[in-house]
């Protein structure tokens, strides 16, 4: 006997990001044409068709009530979210087709929806690295993973921003049909079947809200001024005037870190924005403050699981040699 059509139904409202939308798709057509049956259907709060983020109109099939009780569900992103609440009539088809699926999905912002509807109560989730900081302050049930690709928790599934739609696609690709179809639909798509590292590779230096206290924001300048110099614990404190277990406990009470390990994240962001800019990874260590290649190595392993080379390759330019 066949196997029945797994249904995948994909909400959309004016502004969603084109890519967020096509992306799984093309993952669930792809996997299509090489024997799997997933019937894709769009719909909108209201069966209308929508204006996507850059203007591209999005043809949809219908309501949230025309469409069969769905084996997934997802919710694309788009820029309205988080800049504005997420409206009451999406909230509401969030939370009705919701009840409905087997399993539901975010992609990008659109965790912010889900959020909105409740459905990330008591969850683990993630989002646009830009936004995960907002997505955790609406939805203080929430434990939010900023530097996820995507986060599965039981059967709510959420994914970081944009093409991370595509990674969560394969990964639930994975999951109906093993990872022999899902390395094959990666393969014919050109893309990772597993990305390695988190958002932090792909994050901006020092995101977030600086330190509140004069004296963290000044350890900030400091290192910043003079990466190479002696930044020990002890001389931080003696530079600020404070005790060393004053400034450990300020460090521990709002970064939730150890003054060692803020002055090394500093060095790590001085160090990627230069292999942006095409420094050797041995003078970027040397200017970023760390003692060598092989320090520099050793954080990037652990914050990124790539080595400095592969970052600068992913990152340093689009053109090919």
């Amino acid at each position: 006997m066949p196997l029945a059509p797994h249904r995948v139904v994909i909400l959309v409202y004016d502004g969603v990001k084109l890519l967020d939308v096509a992306g799984p798709a093309e993952v669930f057509a792809e996997a299509n044409r090489l024997g799997a049956d997933y019937r894709v259907a769009l719909v909108s709060t209201n069966g209308a068709d929508v204006a996507s983020s850059i203007g591209i109109r999005v043809a949809v099939d219908g309501d949230p009530t025309s469409e069969p009780a769905p084996d997934t569900f997802v919710v694309p992103g788009g820029d309205i979210y988080p800049r504005t609440p997420v409206t009451r009539d999406l909230v509401e088809a969030a939370g009705a087709l919701a009840v409905r699926s087997a399993r539901v999905a975010s992609v990008c912002s659109g965790a912010f929806v889900l959020g909105a509807a409740g459905l990330l109560d008591g969850k683990r989730a993630t989002t646009h690295w830009k936004v995960a900081g907002e997505l955790a302050a609406r939805c203080p049930k929430t434990r939010v993973e900023p530097d996820s690709i995507y986060v599965r928790d039981g059967t709510t599934y959420t994914s970081a921003g944009v093409s991370a739609g595509i990674d969560l696609a394969l990964a639930l690709l994975e999951e109906d049909h093993g990872p022999d179809l899902s390395r094959d639909v990666a393969r014919a798509l050109v893309v990772y079947l597993q990305r390695a590292g988190g958002q932090s590779q792909f994050s901006a230096p020092l995101q977030g809200p600086p330190p509140r206290s004069p004296a963290l924001r000044s350890v900030v300048d400091l290192v910043r001024g003079d990466p190479g110099g002696n930044h020990s614990l002890d001389e931080l404190a003696r530079h600020l005037n404070l005790s060393s277990r004053h400034l450990t406990r300020l460090f521990r009470e709002e970064m939730s870190t150890t003054p060692a390990r803020y002055v090394e994240s500093i060095r790590f962001d001085i160090a990627k924005a230069l292999l942006d800019q095409g420094h050797t990874a041995t003078r970027a260590a040397a200017l970023a403050g760390f003692p060598g290649y092989e320090s520099l190595r050793r954080v990037f392993a652990r914050e990124l699981s790539i080595s400095p080379a592969a970052y600068q390759r992913r990152f340093g330019t689009a053109r090919r040699a």
